[in-house]
């Protein structure tokens, strides 16, 4: 018997959470500004309810430059005070500084790997504490929660959607990785 997610099985049919899981949440991504933004929202909803960041994904997608990794990554102190005074966002020094930095080393990893995600394969399978490991090694602002959900999210660790939620199926046929 097919069942959704516990967590949405409450949500209206157009709620931003059921949105998120029916259409994103699991699915796998293949170009590298999807997956930096993905990062970058899920180091920003740290302290916060997804419900938040959700709400302000457009306005975050407008204030980083559709999550461009090369112009984030190049991004001044000009653009960290525009941030910083950008209430459509999450307005968090550490935050911000995490995005313009990580930027930067995504393109090392792009330069080294070939891509972010080509960097991501290369190192998958592994287990959640040696992702988050991986990704305080690489990253600013990584800790466990937000690798274990940046990794759920994106495809690369399991536990996005419950066996029996028709989601599951949905993404098993797309991800080889998926388990």
């Amino acid at each position: 018997m097919s069942s959704y997610c516990e967590f949405c099985l409450s949500e209206a049919e157009d709620s931003l959470h059921k949105r998120y899981h029916d259409t994103q949440y699991g699915f796998p991504l293949t170009d590298d500004n999807q997956l930096f933004e993905r990062l970058v929202l899920e180091i920003n909803q740290a302290g916060l309810s997804w419900t938040t960041i959700l709400k302000k994904a457009a306005n975050f997608h407008a204030a980083y430059d559709g999550f461009v990794i090369a112009s984030v990554a190049n991004y001044t102190d000009i653009d960290r005070q525009r941030l910083m005074a950008n209430a459509g966002i999450v307005r968090n020094r550490l935050k911000i500084n995490a995005a313009i930095v990580n930027a930067g080393r995504i393109l090392q990893l792009q330069q080294d790997y070939g891509s972010f995600k080509l960097w991501l394969d290369a190192h998958h399978p592994q287990t959640k504490a040696q992702w988050t490991t991986l990704f305080k090694n690489t990253f600013l602002f990584t800790g466990g929660e937000i690798v274990n959900e940046f990794l759920m999210s994106t495809g690369y660790l399991s536990g996005a959607h419950t066996q029996t939620c028709p989601i599951y199926a949905e993404i098993a046929q797309l991800n080889p990785r998926f388990s």
